[in-house]
């Protein structure tokens, strides 16, 4: 529950709880887009298959059992978390000085309200961070040592940063600062920017939507940098109408307000989902030069999966209970129809006399 101060808060700002019908629930989670080849070893592509399968199948239980859109958000991310295959979590890439730092948001939909952390180091499920910074503080977002502080407060032990160090993230990271030292660019994509972040939008029994996002951020980052993931409009956001979640190279999702303007299309101009996410995320985004992919859903439970890189881990699942997983940008995950007109596209205005 939400701290009681925080209801008058709510209530004059004209925020209240929606009475919504009950609908089929709905879960999409995404791994992160980028450069995903081929080339996987098959031992690989099964484990970052089941680990997406089982992402799905432990949300939506939460979701099957009446729990909120929040609860299926949170646990589908800390599945991705705790698997050293996603750059979030355990599998956190690292950054330019040889350490990890985690950055997470969570949203309410229906309430508005979101939580999020940024380079915190020793918190083994930064999601669980944000979502008690959501429900138990009168804040949005806390940062490095001050949010490892406020874990602590509320009982949540912190773990020894060596718990993060994979030798795959390492390798990673040497071989970026031996460009570094050369003088070279980074070779390949997935060096420069990784795009391993992982998230999840749901939509709930009582037709209520969340988004969050986790994410170790970019290998070889440097001076604190911080990408959209924990911020609320750019790679996290969700209202009454429209959940996102974004992955790609965060500085253009911050500067296209990337997750907020594909909600804002379908809440304010009822443009549908489809062609709202791939207008941003396939439109705006790289036309500043930025690439990446999102997740998003609507309330009537329509899904968007729009990526502009090579693959995307993604997947999602209805009221079918059947889990939907892909990978390649060739692979047909479900939902590659093509995006819904925009209303102004249409020519059958049943208003408009001849």
């Amino acid at each position: 529950m939400k701290p009681r101060y925080l209801l008058p808060v709510l209530a004059a700002l004209g925020v209240s709880a929606m009475s919504h019908a009950a609908v089929p629930p709905v879960l999409v989670i995404h791994g992160g887009a980028g450069v995903i080849k081929r080339d996987l070893t098959p031992a690989k592509e099964k484990a970052i298959r089941a680990a997406l399968t089982k992402a799905l199948q432990d949300g939506y239980a939460q979701l099957k059992a009446g729990k909120s859109a929040v609860d299926a958000v949170s646990t589908a991310i800390v599945v991705l978390e705790d698997d050293s295959d996603f750059n979030a979590g355990k599998g956190a890439v690292f950054t330019h000085d040889g350490r990890n730092e985690l950055d997470a948001a969570i949203m309410d939909g229906d309430s508005q309200v979101a939580g999020a952390v940024a380079g915190v180091m020793r918190i083994k499920n930064p999601i669980l961070l944000a979502r008690a910074v959501m429900e138990r503080t009168p804040y949005v977002m806390l940062s490095g040592t001050g949010a490892e502080a406020f874990a602590q407060s509320i009982g949540m032990p912190l773990v020894d940063p060596s718990y993060f160090r994979t030798q795959e993230r390492w390798q990673q990271l040497q071989k970026a600062l031996k460009e570094d030292a050369a003088g070279k660019s980074h070779e390949d994509e997935e060096t420069a920017r990784h795009f391993g972040t992982v998230g999840a939008v749901a939509l709930d029994a009582q037709g209520h939507l969340a988004a969050g996002t986790s994410t170790g951020g970019m290998t070889d980052k440097r001076w604190g940098r911080i990408g959209d993931s924990p911020i609320i409009g750019a790679g996290t956001y969700a209202n009454s109408d429209c959940a996102v979640s974004g992955t790609g190279w965060g500085e253009y999702y911050i500067r296209t307000v990337a997750a907020h303007a594909i909600c804002m299309q379908v809440s304010e101009m009822r443009v549908p989902i489809k062609r709202a996410a791939a207008v941003v995320i396939n439109q705006d985004i790289p036309a500043l030069g930025g690439n990446g992919g999102a997740i998003a859903l609507d309330v009537h439970g329509d899904i968007a999966i729009p990526f502009n890189t090579d693959g995307m881990y993604r997947g999602w699942i209805d009221a079918s209970g059947v889990p939907h997983v892909a990978i390649y940008g060739d692979e047909d995950d479900g939902t590659s129809a093509p995006p819904a007109p925009a209303p102004a596209d249409s020519t059958d205005d049943p208003d408009e006399q001849p």
